[in-house]
């Protein structure tokens, strides 16, 4: 008789977890794959009105959801608020936004713009949320939205690249001082997603061919591409899994 092993599992039920950026995108794409997993989700963001309707969309398909208005750029309330919602077991780091310009045309302003959210945030974010995790001694998993362009450079892309470039240095770092308190830190690094904020940009002929030249499997990503990525990271299937990058690229980064 053979003792065949058995897979750990996908399922995320009991477990709380906090999404920033969830109104929309990513993140709303993030929060529901979470949710469809039995989490209970918290969706974070300033938009009262999204959050409250990606919430309520959720809540209507049978998941557990609840909104939480949260503006991740102001620190001392964000650490304020999550301190008060209790400890999570899972934070999606999403919150982002990109300001594509040519390097010498970079304002102060651009780059503490895009500094300021897609790093500084980030990190504020995942070290309050740490906090209560090891306050609660339950372990967690933080996954942190990167990009492909936290790999590769990228034209007109020098704040975006810096700002992903570091997050992914800041996972890998972070996962080593958290790992003794059973704290897992991980990047998913996107190609271009059919989101609002890329949508703008994707709507140039040009740049779009050029995007499709470089995704070597021929298409756009889809936020559904993620959801996979984000409950792998954040379920017992990945606990030996910490201070990675899961690059879901189509193979741009593979030449």
């Amino acid at each position: 008789m053979i003792d065949l092993p058995r897979s750990p599992g996908f399922r995320l039920d009991g477990l709380r977890a906090l999404v920033t950026g969830a109104g929309r995108g990513i993140g709303l794409a993030a929060a529901a794959a979470l949710a469809e997993a039995g989490a209970h989700v918290t969706l974070a963001a300033r938009t009262v009105s999204e959050i409250e309707a990606a919430a309520g969309a959720i809540t209507a398909a049978g998941g557990l959801a609840r909104a939480l208005v949260l503006d991740v750029l102001d620190t001392a309330t964000t650490r304020a608020t999550i301190a008060a919602q209790g400890s999570f077991e899972i934070l999606v780091n999403n919150a982002g936004t990109n300001r594509p310009k040519p390097f010498v045309a970079v304002s102060e302003d651009d780059y503490d713009a895009v500094l300021d959210l897609n790093l500084k945030a980030a990190f504020f974010v995942a070290q309050s949320v740490a906090d209560g995790m090891i306050g609660a001694a339950h372990g967690g998993s933080i996954i942190h939205m990167g990009s492909q362009m936290g790999h590769v450079g990228g034209l007109r892309r020098t704040l975006y690249c810096a700002s992903k470039w570091a997050l992914e240095g800041m996972s890998k770092a972070m996962a080593l001082d958290l790992a003794p308190h059973r704290i897992r830190s991980n990047t998913i690094a996107p190609t271009f997603i059919e989101t609002p904020m890329t949508r703008p940009f994707l709507d140039d002929a040009a740049f779009r061919d050029d995007v499709l030249k470089r995704i070597k499997l021929g298409r756009l990503g889809k936020v559904e591409d993620l959801m996979g990525a984000i409950v792998y990271l954040a379920s017992p299937a990945a606990t030996m899994v910490t201070g990675t990058s899961l690059v879901v690229d189509g193979g741009w980064t593979a030449d």
